[in-house]
């Protein structure tokens, strides 16, 4: 159906290109013939441009609009206890169509998403959400539909709305694509806090041995002014290491060039970072750091949550988070607790060079869809239309997720006419931040005077995305063969055993090694990097 659309288009430029042709021949006309011949192709030109209207729309037309369609989510969606059901009844009204939304707990998503692949394409929806390590092996299994020709074609790609295509082009595997970004990928940037650096009399570091001695400091001292030494820490993360790509990216500063998998060099081959000296150099890092009492010492077991937590409380000053709208709330949680509630997020120290930005999270059409050129035109460029159903997928339903009225919120009036987000029904105290698609950074704009938030954005929420755009690399898209598949899942346990128990237990960077040999690790590796390096022969 979109090959009848872009066809149309084709034969409208031809036929129109045809049409110009005889007033290019050079003969000498009078101005009567010259008004003649401008009249005659002003008319062929508007009937052709109507000709190319009603194909288009017949072409359209001809796309199926489906009765019904079911939506695979984690909790990045607003959630029932949220206003999820005010939200569908208001998406169903806007489309006329029915939705369906499967939604299991946030953090055994993608255990639930396995299964349900696993089950068979009977149980598949027509539509899922996906992180990168699962999106190359789901399209490579042909779980994924693709949408290469339905986005080439589609009227958003042509609307001039998108923010940045590299987001969009981040998901082509092979010229192909699967997956449709929800919004920029977005990594970590480092924040301190001020008042820390201010009662150690320390600058913002911008090399690794000013870190270290902003990490000696808030360690040692007494950053936190409450006459103690030494009952902090400078740093905590979620883990030395994070479960999914790009890895690295909560303790960037001892990571720097090192890299725990595998990614292509720019000369188009495959290396397996783990082996290579920027990986010893990085763990022994974290081991000197770890024993020097600078890095939290529940880090390898802490979750997101405990860091927030244990931050909000004033216990570590340094913490490597999202960038945006997390700048805003993790300062207003230190407020909360009676702290010093300004951060400082900095730009990579000279030996990180720039935070990863990972690829984007996808939205994608499973090949179970009956009607996936239905589901793309009425699910998916609905959801950027610029206009009410893009307002609907940024910020929720008015009157449930945010308001225009006057009244106070968590604290803060607001005046009539004045847009902001209400409080949350699920965790009271805080507003709601959006609905699914982030209005601080989004991937399409909206029409000119159509964005309710517009202007409504805290400016340390802004500038903190535009210092981590400015400051960030792409991440590399995963690939996966049959051998990545059988072996990778032992050979990373393996990895993250052999890090954890050279910064925690003891074990020399060259033990670790020696064991990695000894368990199967460097055999594992070489077997895979062996399929990636096929893969173009």
């Amino acid at each position: 159906m979109r090959k009848k659309t872009y066809a149309a288009r084709v034969l409208a430029a031809v036929l129109a290109g045809t049409m110009i042709l005889p007033g290019c021949s050079g003969q000498t006309e009078t101005a009567a013939e010259t008004d003649t011949a401008a009249e005659e192709s002003r008319t062929e030109a508007s009937s052709e441009a109507q000709t190319e209207t009603q194909t288009e729309a017949a072409a359209e037309d001809a796309v199926e609009k489906p009765e019904k369609i079911t939506f695979m989510v984690d909790g990045t969606l607003v959630t029932k206890a949220n206003g999820q059901e005010e939200w569908v009844n208001r998406w169903e009204e806007l489309t006329g169509i029915q939705l369906e939304i499967i939604q299991p707990d946030h953090t055994a998503y993608y255990d639930v998403l396995g299964q349900t692949i696993a089950s068979g394409p009977d149980n598949w929806p027509d539509v899922l959400i996906t992180t990168s390590q699962y999106y190359t092996n789901y399209a490579k299994e042909g779980v994924l539909w693709d949408m290469t020709e339905a986005w080439e074609n589609s009227e958003i790609k042509s609307s001039g709305r998108i923010v940045n295509e590299d987001v969009v082009n981040s998901l082509y595997i092979d010229d192909h694509l699967y997956g449709l970004a929800t919004g920029p990928g977005m990594g970590c940037i480092t924040y301190i806090k001020k008042q820390w650096l201010d009662n150690v009399g320390l600058d913002v570091p911008t090399t690794y041995e000013e870190y270290i001695e902003v990490l000696d400091a808030f360690t040692n001292g007494d950053p936190d002014g409450n006459g103690v030494d030494g009952d902090t820490f400078g740093v905590s993360a979620a883990g030395f290491i994070n479960g999914e790509a790009p890895y690295v990216q909560y303790l960037p500063e001892f990571w720097q060039d090192a890299y725990p998998t595998f990614y292509q060099k720019e000369d188009g081959t495959w290396v397996d970072g783990f082996t290579e000296d920027s990986m010893k150099e990085a763990i022994q890092r974290l081991q000197d750091a770890y024993n020097a009492g600078y890095i939290e010492k529940e880090t390898l077991t802490n979750a997101t949550s405990d860091c927030r937590t244990k931050f909000w409380e004033n216990k570590f000053g340094i913490f490597t988070y999202w960038p945006g709208s997390w700048q805003k709330r993790l300062s207003e949680g230190l407020e909360t607790n009676g702290y010093d509630g300004e951060l400082i997020p900095i730009e990579p120290i000279a030996e990180v060079g720039a935070y990863i930005d990972r690829t984007p999270v996808a939205l994608c059409i499973t090949t179970a869809c009956d009607n996936p050129e239905g589901v793309f035109k009425y699910f998916f460029e609905t959801a950027l239309d610029g206009g009410e159903v893009q307002e609907l997928w940024t910020y929720g339903v008015e009157g449930v997720h945010w308001s225009t009225a006057a009244e106070e919120v968590c604290g803060v009036s607001y005046e009539e006419g004045q847009f902001h987000m209400l409080e949350s029904r699920e965790s009271p105290g805080t507003q709601y931040a959006k609905a699914f698609f982030a209005g601080d950074n989004p991937l399409a704009r909206f029409e000119e005077g159509k964005d309710i938030g517009e202007g409504s954005f805290d400016p340390m929420v802004l500038e903190s995305n535009e210092l981590f755009n400015a400051n960030s690399r792409p991440a590399q898209l995963p690939v996966s063969t049959e051998e990545m598949a059988q072996y990778n899942g032992d050979l990373t346990t393996l990895k993250y055993s052999i890090i954890a128990d050279c910064v925690t237990q003891g074990l020399s960077v060259e033990e670790g090694m020696q064991r990695f040999e000894e368990e199967g690790g460097a055999e594992w590796s070489q077997i895979i990097l062996d399929s990636l390096n096929n893969l173009n022969n």
